[in-house]
């Protein structure tokens, strides 16, 4: 069987992840063996960044219906409880677009899991 050199498809290969790894400081930029481990890593970054996204964007909706609860003179789990009593579905990132853009909206909303809370207490 004849040899066959890897000159072309490594040099591909090679200047590929030196393009990936452009804007990396120091030799992960420079030498493909450190571009290489930089891209690794940088995958992995970006795979668990992308699931832990998900957690932040959760709590920044809770922190601003939290923060449109309060305006309106109940808290954040006393919200989310009256809503549930309401039978009202509508999910936290809804909520918090409604607390920021539509104010109104929102203090409506807010007003029947108030009356949903009183109504469970009497």
């Amino acid at each position: 069987m004849t040899r066959v050199k890897t000159g072309v498809t490594r040099r591909r290969r090679h200047k590929k992840t030196l393009r990936m790894t452009k804007g990396h400081q120091g030799v992960r930029h420079r030498l493909y063996r450190r571009a290489h481990e930089s891209l690794i890593h940088a995958g992995q970054y970006s795979f668990d960044h992308r699931k832990k996204k998900k957690g932040d964007m959760r709590r920044l909706w809770n922190i601003r219906i939290n923060a449109g609860a309060r305006a309106n003179g109940v808290t954040y789990s006393k919200l989310i409880h009256g809503l549930r009593l309401a039978g009202i579905e509508i999910n936290r990132k809804m909520l918090a677009e409604l607390a920021i853009a539509d104010e109104s909206a929102f203090a409506e909303i807010v007003a029947q899991a108030q009356a949903s809370l009183e109504a469970e207490a009497a």
